[in-house]
C-alpha cells in the first residue's frame, strides 16, 4: 500500500499515541501483561511518527510491569539450497556456504516482520533470542525467561520463546494482521499428533567459541496454509477472542494458552 493510499484511508486526522493507547486499552490490553504482538502498520491508518509511535503505544498500556514481545525472524540465515522465494543457482551455493556472515542478534535484520517489529528489536533494552531463523525481540520483566536458551531444533517449539509464552499464560495481538501470521499456532504444530508429520534439516552460518561454523540442525517442517481457517473456528467456537479497531486495522486479542490448546485438538481431528 502506497503512502498516498494510506494518507487518503486515514480520513481527516493521524493517528496518534493517544489514539492508539486508547484503542488498545479498549481491545483490552492491560497492565502487566506478557504480549506477543504481530503487526502491519499501513493497516493502521497513517500514523504520527510512524512505527515507534506504535511501539510507544503499547509499552505504555502494558506499563514497567508488562512485557511485549514481538517476531524477529530472518528466514534467509536458513539452508540455502532449500530457498524457493526465489531459489538461487546451484553454483553459488558453494560460495554462500562459506562466505554468508554469521548471524548476529544486533546486526542481522529481521525479514517480513515489518517496521514495527524492526522498529522495536532496535530499541534499547530489547533482548533478541539466538536463533537463527526464528528469533524473537522481548523487552520486560519476563525477557530472561523468555529468551534463554532457544533451542535450535525447537524453532517455535516448547523451547523456544513462543512456548515459554505458554508456560506464562501470556498473550497474543493480531495488529491488522490474521491468523496466518499468528506464530503460536506453530506451537501446535509441535504438539499435536497429526499424520504425516515431517522434519526438515537446517542450517546456518553462527559464531561458536568465537569461530564461524556452518552449524546444521534437524527442526519440525511446519506449514500455515490451515492458520486461518483454525483461526476462524477458535473464533467461532470460544469466547476468546477481542475483536476491534487500533487505529484503521482490524485487530484481534486472545490468551495464547488456550488458542494453542484448541489448535492442537483441530489438528490431531483435521490434519
Amino acid at each position: 500500500m502506497s503512502i498516498e493510499e494510506i494518507i487518503a484511508r486515514t480520513g481527516d486526522t493521524p493517528i496518534t499515541v493517544e489514539r492508539l493507547v486508547s484503542d488498545l486499552r479498549t481491545l483490552g490490553v492491560q497492565p502487566g501483561m506478557t504480549l506477543l504482538v504481530h503487526s502491519s502498520l499501513s493497516k493502521i491508518g497513517f500514523v504520527c511518527g510512524g512505527a515507534q509511535a506504535v511501539v510507544m503505544a503499547l509499552q505504555e498500556v502494558l506499563g514497567e510491569e508488562g512485557t511485549l514481545m514481538m517476531p524477529t525472524m530472518s528466514s534467509d540465515w536458513s539452508e540455502p539450497a532449500q530457498w524457493k522465494a526465489p531459489p538461487v543457482p546451484k553454483t553459488w551455493l558453494p560460495i554462500i556456504y562459506e562466505y554468508w556472515p554469521t548471524w548476529d542478534p544486533d546486526l542481522t535484520q529481521s525479514r517480513q516482520m515489518g517496521e514495527i517489529a524492526e522498529t522495536f528489536r532496535n530499541q534499547r533494552d530489547v533482548i533478541r533470542s539466538k536463533h537463527p531463523q526464528c528469533s524473537f525481540a522481548v523487552r520486560g520483566p519476563n525477557t530472561k525467561f523468555l529468551t534463554d536458551h532457544h533451542a535450535l531444533e525447537e524453532a517455535i517449539g516448547d523451547q523456544s520463546p513462543v512456548g515459554r509464552l505458554h508456560q506464562l499464560d501470556g498473550h497474543v495481538l493480531l495488529l491488522g494482521v490474521g491468523h496466518a501470521n499468528n506464530s503460536s499456532i506453530h506451537l501446535a504444530e509441535h504438539r499435536a499428533n497429526y499424520s504425516p508429520k515431517q522434519t526438515q534439516k537446517q542450517a546456518a552460518a553462527m559464531l561458536v567459541d568465537g569461530k564461524r561454523r556452518w552449524v546444521e540442525y534437524e527442526t519440525l517442517d511446519v506449514n500455515h496454509e490451515d492458520f486461518d481457517k483454525i483461526g476462524k473456528a477458535f473464533e467461532t467456537q470460544t469466547d476468546h477472542t477481542t475483536i476491534g479497531q487500533v487505529g484503521l486495522a482490524e485487530s484481534r486479542l486472545m490468551p495464547q494458552r488456550p488458542l494453542v490448546d484448541f489448535a492442537v485438538k483441530w489438528m490431531n481431528e483435521n490434519r
